[in-house]
């Protein structure tokens, strides 16, 4: 193999797990807010384009983070956000583009 096939092989492996940690994430998201819990105490869960899309959906997710209390219905609303969606999207398509094209 290659330098440059090692290194593909490499850097799809890396996006994979970083694909999987996302997906288990939003999963875990979706199966929050499907709850409907006022709070998250107690619970024993406890530009233009994708560079837009990316940047508005950090600032979400960082202002959903910065509450003192995290409902169900504020983690639904996230997950209903274009941005936070259009990032996952892209970002999964990507992934699995990347796992037709692997040998």
């Amino acid at each position: 193999m290659s330098a440059a096939e090692t290194q593909l092989a490499e850097a799809r492996s890396v996006l994979d797990a970083r694909c999987n940690a996302i997906e288990e994430a939003y999963e875990f998201m979706l199966a929050y807010a499907g709850q409907g819990l006022a709070s998250d105490s107690g619970s024993a869960k406890g530009g233009q384009g994708l560079d837009h899309d990316t940047v508005n959906a950090r600032a979400a997710v960082r202002l959903v983070l910065s509450l003192p209390a995290i409902s169900s219905q504020v983690v639904d609303n996230l997950n209903a956000s274009t941005h936070l969606r259009a990032v996952l999207t892209d970002l999964f398509l990507l992934d699995e583009v990347l796992k037709g094209v692997r040998t």
